[in-house]
């Protein structure tokens, strides 16, 4: 590969930003660049650009991402992203996410337990199963976070309260409503049972 561009960076002048062959690759300390001599023109592999930055980098990545987990949990995916995004080659996300996964940060087993738990009270397992898939969590991990699940029955009546509060009780409200709890995340069976307990109520 070619290197095109070395330009520094808007938001943070002691990083660069790499181009090779006309296309973006990585972001990278100047120091690293200055020692390592990198400059337009100059022809490097993928392996030796990768080698500068995690030599450089990586306590650096380490920093950054336990910066971004500190307000809320994050899975491994959503970690690898950011870093991704910062600029940082594959082999300082592998390094900075199996370090933490060492020190017991990203563990994506609790992330989704406490995810599932917290979720339950406003959307059904279905939904928050898909958004848990869209994180990165594996299909195990999933399962094991809606394993006994408690709480989507009396989620799904509570969720049904309120969008029929103030609203006519019609046959076109009442699908409405069940078209709701379905988008929700809630399964047939448990939006029917929700809309049968409301009516059993009202009798």
């Amino acid at each position: 590969m070619e290197i095109t561009a070395i330009t520094p960076q808007v938001k943070d002048k002691t990083r660069c930003n790499i181009e090779t062959d006309g296309r973006f690759y990585c972001g990278m300390k100047l120091e690293t660049v200055i020692s390592n001599r990198l400059k337009v023109g100059m022809h490097v592999t993928e392996e030796e650009l990768s080698k500068m930055q995690l030599e450089s980098e990586k306590l650096t990545a380490f920093d950054k991402a336990l910066s971004h987990i500190t307000a809320t949990m994050k899975t491994e995916k959503e970690v690898r992203d950011y870093l991704k995004k910062k600029g940082y080659l594959p082999d300082v996300c592998d390094y900075v996410t199996e370090r933490m996964k060492e020190y017991g940060f990203l563990d994506d087993g609790a992330y989704a337990a406490a995810y599932a738990e917290h979720a339950i009270s406003r959307k059904g397992k279905k939904l928050i199963a898909m958004e848990l898939r869209q994180k990165g969590v594996s299909e195990e991990d999933v399962e094991a976070a809606l394993q006994g699940l408690e709480g989507e029955e009396e989620s799904a009546k509570s969720i049904l309260e309120k969008y029929l509060r103030g609203k006519t009780l019609d046959k076109k409200t009442l699908q409405k409503a069940f078209s709701y709890l379905i988008g929700k995340g809630f399964g047939y069976e448990t939006a029917r049972a929700a809309l049968g307990s409301l009516a059993e109520e009202d009798e």
